[in-house]
């Protein structure tokens, strides 16, 4: 049994408080005592309301129940017979994951001619795909894919469940969460399986960036996660062998039905560059931003900067690097005049090479540097570009 909310009514006096904070509407009074309906998402406001302690929660059954979630289960996206990169990028960690966990790795995939994408999640790891496929699911939308998900999930029963952090997957990923009242951590930057207990360590960022929290679900199953593209490397795959199991197609007689849709031009962006001559403060005035357009030129690379230059209009917010800008996985991320702040560190953990510049020794940056530069991050550009331009 999942968890809800208990009324107690030899202590509930229909005072109507939690049915005023029910964000869900699933309270009512009767017979001048509170009910809970089948709306009740579990989410606690009303916990927090009751004066007299009437409310509370009712917890899953642990032990045995638990033991029986096994296994990994990413949610894949693809557009028009087309995998998502994030979802190639979740299958290699979910690989990570298993050689801790030793647990099977399987896929989920709706769509119209997802056939080839389907080989695809097996050859990049997935022992089991489940796949829906119709003509009908040209566009994705939430409630048939949520109901569809969350009814593979009571049969699969997997211990793991991750999510892309795309647009879609922000508004799936809650959907499902609340279906199967289980926690969901968004916007993971580290994925770790605890050897002592087993648990999925989720670790974000967290109250505005100023500390990394290690966000674990030890009482409900699955253990949800969403990971912003770009965050893990996606891996090679490899021809395999695997199971596809197909599933009905769910009604889409839901509230919303999309009638056309296209997807966004896809331009070039920061996230796409193999190399990035990121600016920060340490920059010094707009008027030296010339230097570091100058060295990402010649590089053939491009330019990022940190929020604090955006924030002041030096830069544009499609160049932000970082928890609230975009999250890069360059081959060389050269970082001047950046001190490297929680917030920062969260978008280039991807990075294979960074390169830090920075008149303090002691700045955090140099902690996730692979070479270290202390000195005036204007100078060691101008130098940069001289010995480039040789």
């Amino acid at each position: 049994m999942m968890d809800g909310i208990v009324i107690d009514e030899s202590r509930c006096v229909g005072c109507g408080l939690c049915v005023k904070t029910c964000p869900q509407g699933a309270i009512e009074i009767k017979d001048k005592k509170a009910h809970v309906g089948e709306s009740c998402i579990a989410c606690g406001m009303c916990l927090d309301s009751c004066k007299l302690g009437a409310i509370s929660r009712m917890q899953e059954k642990g032990g045995e129940d638990l033991d029986s979630w096994k296994g990994i289960l990413v949610a894949a996206e693809a557009w028009e017979g087309k995998l998502h990169n994030v979802t190639l990028e979740l299958l290699c960690k979910a690989k990570e994951l298993q050689s801790n966990s030793k647990c099977g790795i399987s896929a989920f995939l709706m769509g119209k001619d997802v056939e080839k994408p389907a080989q695809e999640l097996i050859d990049h790891g997935a022992d089991t795909v489940y796949l829906c496929q119709d003509e009908s699911l040209v566009y994705p939308t939430e409630e048939p894919w949520a109901d569809a998900l969350a009814s593979v999930i009571e049969k699969a029963r997997p211990e793991i469940l991750l999510f892309g952090a795309t647009e879609f997957g922000r508004s799936l990923a809650p959907r499902v969460a609340a279906r199967l009242r289980t926690g969901l951590t968004a916007d993971c930057t580290v994925l770790e399986i605890d050897k002592e207990t087993g648990l999925l360590q989720q670790t974000r960022p967290a109250f505005g960036g100023n500390l990394m929290a290690a966000i674990v679900c030890p009482n409900h199953r699955p253990q949800m996660a969403t990971v912003r593209p770009g965050v893990f490397p996606m891996g090679q795959g490899e021809a395999r062998q695997g199971t596809v199991v197909r599933l009905p197609v769910p009604a889409l007689s839901g509230r919303v039905q999309v009638e056309s849709a296209q997807p966004a031009p896809q331009s070039k962006t920061i996230a796409d560059a193999q190399i990035i001559v990121a600016v920060g403060r340490g920059i010094g005035s707009q008027k030296n931003m010339q230097y570091a357009y100058e060295l990402a030129r010649l590089l053939g690379g491009q330019v990022g900067a940190s929020r604090p230059l955006v924030d002041a209009g030096w830069a544009q917010y499609p160049m932000q690097v970082g928890q609230t800008g975009k999250t890069v996985a360059p081959k060389l991320y050269i970082a001047c005049g950046i001190s490297g702040a929680i917030q920062h560190l969260a978008g280039i953990g991807g990075a294979e090479t960074i390169v830090a510049i920075n008149t303090d020794p002691d700045a955090p940056i140099f902690q996730s540097a692979h070479y270290a530069i202390v000195g005036d991050c204007v100078e060691v550009l101008k130098e940069m570009i001289a010995q480039l331009q040789k």
